[in-house]
């Protein structure tokens, strides 16, 4: 006689993994769901904000920016920095769209004109606040910092501004080494420290003895007693 084998249904480990799991939501099923939800509304509100609040102002930003940059090209500052009663200045365009790619670059413009005209203090804040990620821009707001700095009378402040430009974009042979140059300018003429100079003298001619900086770096070594340049 055959054996009859026990009708108990056979549990396979797939069906215990299904059970723990139902088991689990029913447990954290809503506090997952809350979480989730949560999330959702974070990236939703995130792309939103991205495509509908700043997509539209950046335009606005940079279509504003354009006649500023225009009057600025034209050695117009003032109109450049304050606008002309129709189109809005650099200052406006700063308070308007902070934080936008073209209120940044507001500030940069900001910190040159006042540079030019002589009020550094106002030049040092736009400058120091001033941020981009493209090295050229960078290297030269580094430069004008180290340049207003320097009418201040702070030498140490404005050689490490100009050291930070020429590290920031190497490639640039002329604005670069014009930079070094003027860090071992001010380390020798203005605070007397021959050490600093002479190093920062011997970086522009290594770095780039066919320039121009790198010819007058040769002559300002030579007076501090140096003449070989390895």
């Amino acid at each position: 006689m055959a054996e009859v084998k026990s009708a108990r249904p056979h549990t396979t480990e797939s069906d215990a993994v299904i059970e723990r799991a139902k088991d689990f939501w029913g447990r954290f099923g809503k506090t997952i769901s809350i979480a989730l939800g949560a999330i959702i509304l974070v990236v939703g509100g995130f792309l939103a904000y991205k495509n509908f609040i700043v997509g539209p102002k950046e335009k606005k930003a940079a279509d504003a920016i354009f006649r500023a940059q225009e009057y600025y090209g034209q050695d117009s500052l003032d109109k450049a920095l304050n606008g002309d009663g129709q189109y809005a200045g650099f200052e406006k365009i700063i308070s308007q769209y902070g934080g936008t790619k073209a209120g940044e670059l507001a500030k940069f413009y900001a910190g040159a004109i006042y540079l030019k005209k002589g009020s550094f203090d106002k030049a040092v804040r736009y400058l120091k606040d001033f941020s981009t990620e493209a090295p050229q821009i960078k290297a030269r707001a580094a430069k004008l910092l180290g340049d207003a700095y320097a009418e201040q009378g702070k030498g140490k402040d404005a050689i490490e501004q100009y050291k930070n430009a020429a590290k920031t974009f190497e490639e640039d042979d002329v604005a670069a080494s014009e930079a070094l140059f003027l860090a071992g300018y001010l380390a020798d003429k203005v605070l007397n420290d021959k050490n600093q100079a002479i190093e920062l003298y011997k970086e522009v001619k290594t770095k780039y003895a066919q320039t121009q900086w790198g010819f007058e770096a040769e002559k300002y070594l030579a007076q501090n007693g140096v003449y070989n340049v390895e």
